[in-house]
């Protein structure tokens, strides 16, 4: 690898992992999806536990439960379907090496990219796992939740109740922006560059939407709704 290979690699390692933090810090000066979205759980705890009737709460847990356990298949997959060529021979790396649009490259140099493909796919697969893990906490405390006549303990408990959904979907969260990073790390068996602009493009876009996508602006309407 040379020094430009080793400056992109940088530049992919710095997007990937600092956007959260750098997310984190714009969210104290700037409202996003995710810090709207909390207040507006709250809410929803809130108004779940003034409710006679909570079916529509319970299916709606279900269904990103659902949902994470689908992205958590599906990355399993393609994390087995890059482990199989990173661990399928000279043979399959030579072919590799063979397609006109790949740069040419030594194995070593082919297995630590398709290695930096499973290793962001893997922790994305980490977050949904643990994603997973919070939310059926958060089922049995839905089951657990106090009647709708005891409203002196409402507010504490639909504390205590956002304070473990906004945890796990924050965790499906990091695990869906897994993808975009993980298809700017194979972008690098295109070329270093490519890896580069991938992740900077990846990281563009995710803040973009964060901040000032049409959904950004709708939840930013909403919270300011509820908090009127």
């Amino acid at each position: 690898m040379d020094t430009i290979e080793w400056l992109c690699a940088l530049i992919f390692a710095a997007a990937w992992l600092g956007y959260e933090p750098v997310m984190a810090r714009i969210g104290t000066h700037h409202t996003t999806i995710n810090a709207d979205l909390a207040h507006i759980r709250a809410a929803w705890m809130v108004r779940m536990l003034a409710r006679e009737g909570r079916i529509m709460d319970t299916n709606l847990i279900g269904h990103v439960l659902n949902s994470a356990s689908f992205f958590a298949s599906t990355n399993l997959l393609i994390m087995a379907a890059a482990a199989g060529l990173l661990f399928g021979g000279e043979a399959a790396l030579a072919r590799l090496n063979g397609l006109a649009v790949l740069a040419k490259a030594p194995s070593w140099l082919l297995e630590l990219k398709f290695t930096l493909v499973v290793i962001t796919l893997g922790r994305g697969l980490l977050d949904f796992i643990w994603a997973i893990r919070q939310l059926n906490y958060c089922v049995s405390l839905l089951g657990a939740a106090p009647e709708a006549g005891e409203s002196d303990r409402h507010k504490r408990y639909a504390s205590a109740i956002a304070g473990a959904l906004n945890p796990a979907l924050s965790a499906f969260n990091r695990g869906v922006r897994a993808y975009y990073f993980a298809m700017a790390a194979a972008a690098w068996l295109i070329a270093g560059w490519a890896m580069a602009l991938g992740a900077l493009a990846s990281f563009a876009l995710l803040a973009w939407r964060q901040l000032y996508s049409d959904a950004a602006l709708a939840t930013r309407r909403a919270r300011q709704v509820l908090e009127e």
